[in-house]
């Protein structure tokens, strides 16, 4: 059996390089710091986790700037390591300030963590909650129009004055059907979408022309 050639992808090599270097960087400047044990190799597991944490927000398309934030956070303390260990800071002596820093790390990168993982749930939760309610208004766009039937005389239009707050919602979602469909929304459909009463539809549909 011939062996299958193995492919060996630079760029990748050289990502292992670079993150085995600030691992080892983070593990120093911990241990420096009098995090010793266990817990100087935990600082740069937070890091990098961070780092993936972010990067997958940030791939994913969706609320780039709390993405981003983290991402440059956990940049920041990985390149702050390397220059930290680079011989610019005496690892005999670290200053009180970096002492603290680096006891808040971890609280820093559990907060961020789980904002950045509770968002993407949030984020997945509001699309299965719009792709679910979408039949539900599709139906009731095809239904609604068969309440009136029953009545012998077309209902008159209403002449109520509706609240501005209300005609602003009824024209947002005007638009958006519009955007979705390419046709102007019918009274039936608004209707529906709103949950308010026919004759209050038809007065509310006279602002939008």
């Amino acid at each position: 059996m011939r062996a299958l050639p193995v492919r060996i992808d630079a760029v990748l090599v050289q990502a292992l390089i670079a993150a085995a270097l600030s691992f080892a960087h983070l593990h120093d400047l911990a241990l420096a710091a009098g995090q010793d044990g266990w817990k100087a190799w935990a600082y740069p597991v937070s890091v990098d986790l961070l780092l993936v944490a972010a990067w997958r927000r940030l791939r994913s398309g969706e609320a780039k700037a709390a993405g981003w934030c983290w991402f440059l956070v956990a940049l920041t303390a990985s390149l702050g390591a390397n220059v930290a260990t680079a011989g610019l800071l005496d690892l005999n002596d670290v200053p009180d300030w970096l002492r603290i820093l680096l006891a808040g790390w971890p609280a820093i990168a559990f907060l961020g963590g789980t904002l950045l993982a509770h968002g993407a749930t949030a984020d997945a939760s509001t699309r299965e909650h719009e792709s679910a309610s979408e039949p539900m208004t599709s139906e009731a766009s095809v239904s609604a129009p068969e309440l009136p039937a029953a009545e012998s005389e077309p209902a008159p239009p209403s002449t109520a004055p509706v609240p501005p707050a209300l005609v602003t919602l009824a024209r947002k979602v005007a638009d958006e059907h519009r955007a979705r469909t390419g046709t102007p929304i019918d009274t039936s459909t608004l209707r529906a979408r709103l949950g308010v009463p026919l004759p209050l539809a038809e007065a509310i549909s006279t602002h939008l022309t």
